[in-house]
């Protein structure tokens, strides 16, 4: 008795796309053709579509299926390294499970690192981006304390920065330059890589890049009150900058 692919797939409880794919990437043989072309399959080949069927149903990609097959002279060792494999990725769901309940129980952006759930609503777009940014190349250390920092009450200097002006006059640029110093200068004792971000980056290379995103966040003149408190929390001065 010989089947066609319809056939096959139809008594295998699968479709016909199934069964080609199944062809294509080396699972199953393909069958001897009749005088007009047409595929006749035999029962081994229904016995072979129902093996993938079964190992599919326990969770089994068909790469995973593909390297069961090639290792028949031990099964058991291929299916205990499958089986370490299911494991991490049930690890990681389960991982990813958490970081969603807390994400729904703090109603926060998906976007954001979990440390970062009860900090998200007092966030601007800007600093958002910011943490974006470093999440890809700060320490899961350095991004603790960067989740302290944005937990913590923002001051008036805090919210006159986020919509300072780019057009903003000297005198303004001083004096907010002034006010964020001494709450700049505690995060520097607090937390002494903040002086020196390259001490907790992950890719060294990537951060000059990352500077330069950094950079393109904020306008003209909050660069230029960001980089006046710096100066000032750390006690250095530049003769460039005009004071008044």
């Amino acid at each position: 008795m010989a089947w066609s692919t319809r056939e096959l797939a139809q008594i295998a409880g699968t479709t016909v796309k199934a069964v080609r794919h199944y062809h294509e990437v080396g699972l199953l043989d393909e069958p001897e053709r009749s005088s007009n072309g047409y595929k006749q399959y035999e029962v081994r080949h229904l016995i072979r579509v129902l093996q993938i069927r079964r190992l599919s149903e326990l969770g089994l990609s068909l790469t995973q299926i593909s390297t069961l097959q090639s290792t028949e002279e031990n099964p058991r060792e291929a299916l205990r390294a499958i089986d370490a494999e299911l494991a991490t990725t049930i690890d990681r769901l389960q991982s990813v499970r958490t970081e969603i309940a807390a994400l729904l129980e703090h109603g926060s952006p998906a976007v954001l690192p979990r440390s970062f759930g009860a900090a998200a609503h007092g966030m601007t777009e800007t600093d958002r981006s910011l943490i974006m940014i470093y999440s890809r190349i700060l320490s899961d250390d350095a991004m603790r304390d960067m989740s302290e920092i944005f937990t913590a009450d923002r001051s008036d200097a805090d919210r006159e920065f986020e919509t300072l002006s780019p057009h903003a006059d000297l005198a303004t640029r001083v004096r907010l330059a002034a006010q964020l110093a001494p709450e700049l200068g505690a995060q520097y004792a607090k937390y002494p890589w903040l002086s020196d971000p390259a001490t907790q980056s992950t890719d060294r290379s990537a951060l000059l890049h990352d500077q330069d995103a950094v950079v393109q966040l904020y306008n003209l003149a909050q660069l230029e009150v960001l980089y006046r408190a710096h100066l000032l929390a750390s006690g250095q001065t530049d003769e460039r900058l005009p004071m008044q």
